[in-house]
This record gives C-alpha cells, structure tokens and sequence, in this order.
C-alpha cells in the first residue's frame, strides 16, 4: 500500500496553491458570514489530513475496488433517498454522526470508477455497446442525485464524465457525431420547457432559466444575480476591503442570499475588486494545470484519466461558478472549489487532490 516515493516527484506548487486559495476562500466566507468560518478552517484541516493520507496510498488501489467504490457511493445515495435530512426543501444529507452530503463523494467516486473502467475496456470504448453501459453506468447515480433534487449536481458529474470518456479514448469521429446530433436537441429542449405545462423541468428551475433570460419579467427571481452583477463590479480595481461595513455594500444590505455559497464570487468582486478575483481565477487555472501535467506523466492510463477527470471538475464547476456570478449562465447553484463554503465539498477536494498527488508520486519511467 505504501511505496518508497521520492521527494523531487512531490508536487509542492499544487499543495501551495490550493493553501493559498483555501485560506482565501476562509477570509471570503468569515467576511460573508462569519458563523460559517470555523466550518471552513475545520474542513481545511480535516482535508489537509485526507490529502496527505491519500498522497502515500498507491492510488491503484482504488482502481482495483473500482466496483466497491461504486456499490458504496450507490448505497450512500440510496441512504439519502430513503434517510436523509431535508433543507430548503431538497434532500441531500446524510447524518451519520457526521452529517455530509454523499452527493460530493459521488464526483469523486465516479472519477475513480471510470478512471478504471475506460482503462480496463478501452479496446471496446468506442463500440455503442460499451457507450451504452457506460451511459447506464453513470445514469443510477445521476438519477438518484438528480431525484434529492440536486439538478445542479446532476450537469455537473455529467459534465465530467464526458471529459473522462474522451480522455479514455473516445474516437473523434463519435464525439463530432455525438454534437451533431447534441445541438438541435438543445434548442428542442429549450423550445419543450417553454411550453406551457411541461413537466421536463420543475418550476423553480423553469424560474431560474426564464429569470436570465428575462430579468424585467421575473424581478422576484433574477434580483440575487443582478445584485451579484452589481457587487462584482463596485469593487472596481482593489475592491471595498474585508470585513468593511460600507452600508452601500451589496453584502452588507443583504441583497445576495446565503452569499457564503453560490455567491462567495460575489463578495470577491466586491470587496477583493478586479485583482482579487483575478488572483482566484488564476489559482484555480494553476490547479487545474497541475493536475493536467501531472496526468501527463502518469505512469499508465488510469493516473491520466484519473487527473484529467478531476482537473476537469474544478474546471468545469469553476467556470459555471463565475458565469453564474456574473451573469453568464443561469442560476445552478454550482460553488467555487476551495473557496465557497461547504464542509464535504471541501474535504472531497482534498481528498481528490491527494489521489492526484499520488499519481505524481509515480511518474512515467523515461
């Protein structure tokens, strides 16, 4: 389980910045809501420890109980379905004695499996037979994440797993004929939910869809993005400082809800200004670029799909994350790795950048 590594093959600068964007993110909720920055500074800890523990475990392990891996997240999810605690109307949490979000792992957990999976059939992986079991592979945990509901989530892990299926080695020409098809059936489905009485969508989620794209029309609904629009750009240059008690603050008169979370972007554009989220953006670029070199010298498959996947979740909900801050996408409901609040988010984030880690560990013999 634990090999003689060498030091020169530890990636130090991926460890550095996710430090530097986790304290930052620690300031950024603290100034948010200073109720939720204990939480934080406890889920940096705690994912610290996993970091390091799963930086020394030979990540193959994990591919070799790739099904355990598997059956566990399923049955966590089932676990909430039945069992778990309800807020805001979703279900999401399990309590068991520790009350996480077993939602989280599943990113982690899919990341690991199909890392494995693709690898293990990668001969087959363009046959639609193999692109069909996959589909219904990844299908039951979206499904049951999906029914909390947790549409957010949902897009997500679906997002990644097709950054996973293409680094597994999905021919090109599937791909193109994959958007071909992709393309129309997007404006289909924008045309459906605009139906009256359509069931595709729920109707918050309807709300949020037509609150972007036409927020005179729904004031009630699209007001949290406009006044996040609003605080990103008073911040100007150098922003109006942390912990500041200007009353024109856009977090101060509580116009952006649970600006911990979604919004923490937000509270960045405002009182950290254009530097301060340039400095996010570029830490997240940083990370996700360590994560892609790392991946690049795996020493097999598996460690590549492996860094490539997770390299590709922060990325991805990275981007969602500031798109939605700043009026680019729909509300999702999507949090900023390392930097908006979220005890489980956070230490699933160091637990995948300690797989990560190991990968680096050890490199491609030249």
């Amino acid at each position: 389980m634990l090999k003689q590594y060498h030091l020169r093959d530890f990636r130090l600068r991926l460890v550095i910045y996710v430090f530097a964007i986790t304290v930052l993110g620690i300031l950024l909720v603290g100034s948010a809501d200073a109720e939720y920055q204990n939480q934080q500074i406890l889920g940096m800890v705690l994912g610290t420890g996993a970091m390091l523990v799963l930086a020394l475990i030979d990540y193959r392990i994990w591919m070799n109980l790739y099904w355990a891996v598997y059956a566990v997240n399923l049955v966590l999810l089932l676990a909430v379905h039945f069992f778990g605690e309800s807020s805001g109307g979703a279900k999401r949490w399990l309590d068991l004695g520790i009350r996480f979000q077993p939602s989280e792992l599943t990113k982690l957990a899919l990341i690991l499996f199909f890392a494995h999976f693709f690898t293990k059939y990668r001969e087959e992986l363009n046959s639609w037979k193999m692109i069909l079991i996959s589909l219904i592979l990844v299908g039951i945990p979206l499904l049951l994440i999906y029914k909390q509901p947790n549409l957010s989530t949902t897009l997500m892990i679906a997002m990644v797993f097709c950054i996973l299926i293409f680094a597994g080695g999905l021919s090109y020409k599937i791909v193109g004929g994959i958007l071909v098809v992709l393309v129309p059936a997007v404006l289909i489905f924008f045309t459906l939910i605009m139906q009256e009485g359509q069931t595709i969508l729920r109707g918050y989620q309807l709300d949020r869809i037509m609150a972007w794209l036409n927020p005179e029309a729904y004031p009630d609904i699209a007001y949290q993005q406009l006044n996040s629009i609003i605080a990103v750009g008073s911040g100007q240059l150098y922003g109006k400082g942390l912990y500041n008690t200007d009353p024109s603050s856009v977090k101060n008169g509580n116009y952006i809800i649970e600006p911990q979370t979604d919004f923490i972007f937000a509270v960045a554009g405002e009182e950290l200004g254009f530097i301060g989220c340039a400095a996010i953006i570029l830490l997240l670029a940083l990370i996700v670029i360590e994560c892609l070199m790392i991946g690049k010298n795996a020493r097999d498959r598996e460690g590549m799909i492996l860094c490539c996947g997770f390299g590709g979740l922060i990325a991805c909900q990275s981007m969602v994350n500031i798109c939605v801050a700043t009026g680019l996408l729909p509300n999702t409901g999507v949090t900023l790795p390392f930097v908006s609040y979220g005890l489980t988010s956070l230490v699933v984030l160091y637990m995948g950048i300690g797989i990560v880690l190991n990968v680096g560990l050890q490199p491609k013999k030249y």
